[in-house]
């Protein structure tokens, strides 16, 4: 038990207070949906779908923006929390709960394991000397120790690998704008934007590479949902979240639209290597001959910042994984730092990816390692889904938020989203390259599935959901442990407690079932006491 004062000084407040800034959230929001692999692998989706990828880009965009905007309503009916995966606990139940919030931690430990391989063999085109295992092993400390120090310090480092890659594109759609408006010639003809539709057909490569480059595309975007999970370290996540989240579209349309449009202006579609960046030939074409070093500094700082978000969005979601298991072992999980973060979450997430430097020793197992890290990101796609549809029970729910930040049209897009994302993964049976990695995701989802379905339906004796809430009040007073103060049968079971954001005061509880809390208490204590 602690005492807190009625001033809304609590370590909560003071958490949010230090922690992220807009400025942070809008960069880290721009970051988060610009992947390595515009930089690196736009030839390869251009050489699939042609100009046609424009569509692609545009439909997947759509739908993630969807998806983002159920995550941004849920986040905005409670922005204390720290990840979206509590809200499926909540109102799906325990079991889809269990399922989500392990399979979506394991998928971010293999993802952050990815990205810190892709690290070391970017440092090695400058260092080719230096094993990857120790680049590995000095790169997750240094930004382990980033997320260690201070929110505010991961969001000043992020912000600044956002901004590196945002000027990378930036320069290369201005390069292109001038060499298409000058008649720039390359080796392979005139620089004009009618490159882009000159022999412009749906299908260019044939119907099944069409739809293999929606997986593609896919991919590109995991991640994007870091986004939400940051605006909880705000100050005013209620402001703040609504903004990250519309600028979605725009920021698609730019990057990655913009960015695909001047490459097809600068080269012919059809002569545009597919094993090559565009970025270093374009750059190369402007007479900066140290272009390729200058593409492997970006997308070194891109896959840093993705690692980085891994260690941050992986360790927020175990430490509300520790709040919902009933395990002793997860105790020590539950406590943050008096820097205001989970730091024993973030070791563990820290240690786990640190068993890619092992892997990298070993060159017998690291075919495994990839169909087991391919295969995890597959996963993304099952919990996208999960979070839809627990989307539409909240919207069922009398939690429901009338005046929130609503989805547009949530009956018809909610379901339309859904049925893309299982459309899919459907698509990635047909593929060579993504067969197997897809055979491994489904057989987790039904190995493990059936290990969910044996956890308990509720997480309590009499069926009712033991729920980690935030609701608001304009007055506080001493709250003590089974206080009912509430609607119906619903009880704070265990207040955690009482804190100030956005000028908003607000009270952290567990509840035994998901009614809304009504609190009636006198407004005349100079104290919270909180449990």
């Amino acid at each position: 038990m602690s005492e807190q004062s009625n001033d809304g000084n609590s370590d909560h407040s003071k958490a949010k207070q230090g922690g992220l800034q807009s400025r942070h959230v809008q960069l880290i929001a721009i970051g988060g949906t610009i992947g390595t692999g515009l930089f690196m692998g736009a030839g390869n989706s251009i050489h699939y779908a042609g100009p046609s990828i424009l569509l692609i880009y545009l439909a997947v965009g759509f739908f993630m923006f969807v998806m983002m905007r159920s995550i941004g309503e849920l986040l905005y009916a409670d922005p204390t929390q720290h990840t979206f995966i509590t809200f499926i606990t909540k109102f799906i139940d325990n079991r889809a709960g269990f399922f989500a919030r392990w399979s979506y931690w394991l998928a971010l430990i293999f993802m952050g394991m990815g990205e810190l391989t892709a690290v070391a063999n970017y440092i090695q085109f400058w260092l080719p000397e230096v094993p990857s295992w120790l680049i590995q092993v000095i790169m997750l400390a240094v930004l382990t120790g980033v997320n260690l120090v201070a929110v505010s310090l991961f969001g000043e480092t992020e912000f600044w690998f956002a901004m590196i890659k945002i000027v990378a594109i930036l320069s290369l759609i201005v390069t292109g704008l001038i060499m298409a408006f000058t008649g720039f010639k390359t080796p392979e003809g005139t620089v004009a934007f009618s490159n882009v539709i000159k022999d412009f057909s749906i299908f260019p490569n044939g119907t099944g590479n069409f739809i293999n480059a929606f997986q593609m595309v896919m991919f590109a975007f995991v991640g994007m949902e870091f986004i939400g999970m940051t605006t909880a370290e705000t100050a005013n996540p209620r402001k703040v979240l609504p903004n990250a989240i519309n600028q979605i579209p725009l920021r698609i349309l730019l990057f990655y639209l913009g960015a695909l449009l001047i490459i097809m202006t600068i080269y012919p579609w059809r002569e545009l290597p597919a094993d090559k960046s565009p970025f270093v030939m374009v750059f190369e074409l402007a007479g900066i001959k140290w272009a390729a070093a200058l593409i492997n500094f970006v997308v070194l700082t891109s896959a840093a910042s993705a690692l980085s978000s891994v260690l941050f969005s992986a360790s927020r979601n175990f430490y509300a994984l520790s709040f919902q298991s009933k395990s002793q072992y997860l105790k020590p999980f539950k406590k943050l730092s008096k820097a205001q973060v989970p730091a024993n979450a973030i070791k563990l997430t820290a240690v786990m990816i640190a068993a890619s430097a092992i892997i990298s020793l070993i060159p017998s197992i690291d075919y495994a390692f990839g169909f087991v890290s391919s295969a995890a990101t597959d996963l993304f796609l099952m919990i996208y889904i999960l979070v839809l549809i627990a989307y539409m029970r909240y919207r069922q729910s009398s939690s429901y938020m009338v005046d929130g930040f609503k989805v547009i049209a949530p009956r018809t897009l909610v379901p339309l989203t859904i049925v893309f994302f299982v459309f899919v993964f459907i698509t990635l049976f047909f593929n060579k390259d993504s067969q197997i990695p897809a055979i491994g995701a489904l057989i987790w989802i039904i190995i493990f599935g059936f290990v969910s379905y044996k956890q308990p339906k509720y997480l309590t004796k009499n069926k009712k959901c033991l729920y980690l809430i935030t609701v608001e009040t304009s007055r506080s007073t001493r709250f003590s442990p089974y206080d009912s103060y509430c609607w119906a049968d619903t009880r704070c079971t265990s207040v955690l407690q009482v804190f100030k954001q956005g000028g908003i005061l607000f009270l952290s509880c567990f509840s035994s079932c998901s009614q809304k809390i009504n609190l009636e208490v006198p407004n005349n204590s100079t104290s919270t006491k909180t449990s």
